[in-house]
């Protein structure tokens, strides 16, 4: 049951500053001449309010799951674009889809990370140029005259792929790496130049990375490796495929050796666990072995973010295992009927406490009760997972995933995938969703360290800043600090960090949260803290707390605590809305009513915007369609921070 706020308020200009203060950028990484000894501060004398700061004062808006034409199944469904159109695309530029359509985002992105799958790197495309060594295999030489007639046939091939991938049946081919691997190594020494070339510190930051593609019988266990540093390590060694080992444990054992050889740093974040049928963060490690001390330690230090929001639906909780979230049931339509190819088992009830985020963390506390470590300790990141080189995913610009999908009339109706009696549409795809990092300055090295200390959040696809702390000593004035990113650094820690030891036996943690909206995208509904904790038996448990909400003079929490809608504007007719309901900022102060300092918890904010129209909406009105009332038309975008974490004694 929500609960009112321990103290909320608004302060637009308080917020612009805590959200947006300048970053301090060295004339020399300008190309420009400076007197050095202007740059010596004279003892005792302070006046410059930004200078000197060593926490992030800008947030910076990412793909960190991102494919082009370098990834089979992504080349299979029509996408002819290559890692220089990505970059392009991404820093602001015009390109032409493999469709034929132009696009451009209203609003380039700050970083990338194209993950294309280690396995098979590139090789489609020597299938589809009937490459002699591959047409030795009918069933390759199938797949070539099937991507070539393109549509439907081009779908079915991409579909075998995908299930020969999940069963362990590919022509030996293509997992040989005797006839594959030049071309992989060709094509990845060629990703990691073009990655260097076009990243610019200061500006874009083009991260290097790959995809981990684990799908044991259809379930989805895909991770993302993203790379410190430039090529000079990366180029050194061939991404680590599944076509090596499925097993997560050998996953981590590649990357520590990775570091040993190269001095460079990785981490991994696995893909959204709403289609791993449970096995995301299930008991047993991946032999079927129960978890160990060992086992929590290293999958704690590997894979410190997970992918909560991206195409494929939204990965926070479902309304089965948080009945009393009124907001549990976002981006899950067609997404719960099982995994990722249909084809292992129907999704259940039982499967869903080990594959939703939210239950995740708490699995993750109650482990670490029985293990002494957390072996599920991740921040909230979110991903694109596009397979057309175009990382469009704003509603009223939405490209699709696959080329297939992207713009005409009837896209919506476009069968993905069935099985289980089930089908799902590509309408149920979302236009989501952004990684949002808190970083010293846009860099490869000060993004990918923000992402490992896990001061980030995912967002549906909107463009709003979040900040969220905690801690001992937070107060309603603190609200009224004009330089309140100040406040927050100096009395608390930020998302993803941990509470530091209580100041006495009766304090209660107290949390700083704030929110100012996406100017392209809606006004603020409401602030949410969403607390989880585990008790004596190791049972896991869940509250949200509505912390600050908009018309807040007016709108009053029921009798059973919640809060009334917000309303809604939208004109579905003219995929339209109006912010005269809603507020540009809200922020919060508040205070764990019911905190015990003998149990672990995990606390992280949900913002969430008032409703506007969803990209289906904008189909109907431009390509003038008439779709069904099962088709959704407007939805609430929201953000999801990592969390901050309380232990007992710690």
């Amino acid at each position: 049951m929500n609960q009112p706020p321990t103290y909320a308020c608004k302060n637009l200009a308080a917020i612009a500053l805590l959200l947006a203060a300048p970053v301090a950028t060295h004339a020399a990484n300008q190309g420009e001449s400076s007197d050095s000894s202007a740059m010596i501060p004279r003892s005792g004398i302070s006046y410059s309010p930004y200078a000197e700061k060593n926490y992030p004062t800008e947030v910076y808006f990412g793909d960190t799951h991102h494919h082009t034409a370098n990834s089979g199944d992504a080349f299979m469904n029509g996408d002819r674009l290559g890692p220089a159109d990505a970059y392009r695309f991404a820093l602001g530029e015009e390109v032409v889809s493999s469709s034929g359509v132009p696009v451009k985002l209203s609003r380039p992105l700050d970083f990338l990370v194209i993950s294309d799958h280690a396995e098979g790197l590139g090789v489609m495309y020597e299938v589809y140029n009937e490459n002699p060594q591959f047409m030795v295999n009918d069933t390759l030489e199938r797949w070539s005259k099937m991507m070539r007639a393109g549509g439907k046939q081009a779908s079915d091939a991409m579909n075998e792929v995908i299930s020969g991938q999940a069963q362990g049946t590919l022509p030996g081919e293509i997992t040989n790496p005797k006839v594959s691997g030049p071309v992989m190594r060709s094509v990845w020494q060629q990703y990691t130049e073009t990655a260097d070339q076009f990243n610019e510190p200061g500006r874009f930051s083009a991260i290097i990375g790959f995809e981990w593609t684990s799908v044991p019988g259809g379930n989805n266990l895909h991770r993302n490796i993203l790379f410190r540093g430039d090529r000079t390590g990366a180029s050194q060694v061939m991404p680590f495929s599944s076509w090596q080992s499925e097993d997560p444990e050998k996953l981590w054992a590649w990357m520590a050796n990775y570091e040993s050889k190269t001095g460079d740093r990785v981490l991994a974040i696995p893909h959204n666990g709403n289609l791993s049928n449970g096995r995301m963060f299930e008991a047993v490690d991946f032999a079927g072995k129960p978890l160990t001390r060992e086992y929590a330690e290293r999958r704690a230090r590997w894979e410190v973010l997970q992918e909560v929001m991206q195409t494929k639906g939204n990965s926070e909780t479902h309304p089965t295992l948080s009945p009393n979230d009124e907001f549990a049931d976002y981006g899950i339509a067609g997404w719960e009927y099982g995994n990722l190819t249909l084809e292992d088992a129907p999704e259940t009830p039982e499967m869903r406490p080990t594959m939703y985020l939210r239950s995740g963390l708490a699995q993750g506390l109650a482990w670490q009760q029985k293990l002494g470590v957390n072996p599920f300790k991740f921040g909230m990141i979110g991903g694109t997972d596009v397979h057309n080189s175009l990382t469009s995913i704003e509603e009223d610009n939405f490209f699709g995933k696959h080329v297939i999908q992207e713009p005409r009339p009837k896209r919506w109706s476009h069968i993905s995938k069935q099985g289980f009696g089930k089908t799902r549409y590509t309408w149920q795809y979302t236009a989501a969703g952004y990684a949002a990092v808190w970083a010293t300055e846009n860099t490869r090295a000060a993004l990918w360290d923000a992402m490992k200390r896990k001061e980030v959040y995912a967002t549906s696809g909107t463009r709003m800043k979040v900040r969220f702390f905690g801690g001992w000593d937070f107060r309603a004035d603190d609200l009224s600090a004009r330089y309140l990113a100040d406040v927050g650094y100096s009395k608390g820690v930020a998302m993803g960090g941990d509470l530091p030891a209580a100041p006495s036996s009766k304090a209660a943690p107290s949390f700083l949260v704030s929110a100012m909206k996406d100017p392209l995208s809606g006004n603020l509904d409401r602030i949410q803290i969403i607390k989880g904790w585990v008790d004596a038996d190791g049972k896991t448990h869940e509250k949200i707390y509505d912390v600050a909400w908009a018309d807040a003079e007016h709108r009053k929490p029921g009798r059973d605590g919640k809060l009334p809608a917000v309303g809604n504007t939208v004109n579905v007719a003219n995929a339209s809305w109006t912010d005269t309901i809603g507020d540009a900022d809200l922020a919060g102060v508040w205070t764990d009513p019911e905190f015990d300092p003998t149990r672990m918890a995990f606390y992280y904010a949900r913002v969430i915007e008032i409703p506007t129209p969803r990209w289906t909406a904008y189909d109907q009105k431009r390509f003038g369609v008439k779709m069904p009332g099962e088709v959704p038309m407007v939805q609430q975008e929201r953000a999801w921070t990592s969390p901050v974490w309380y232990s007992p004694g710690q």
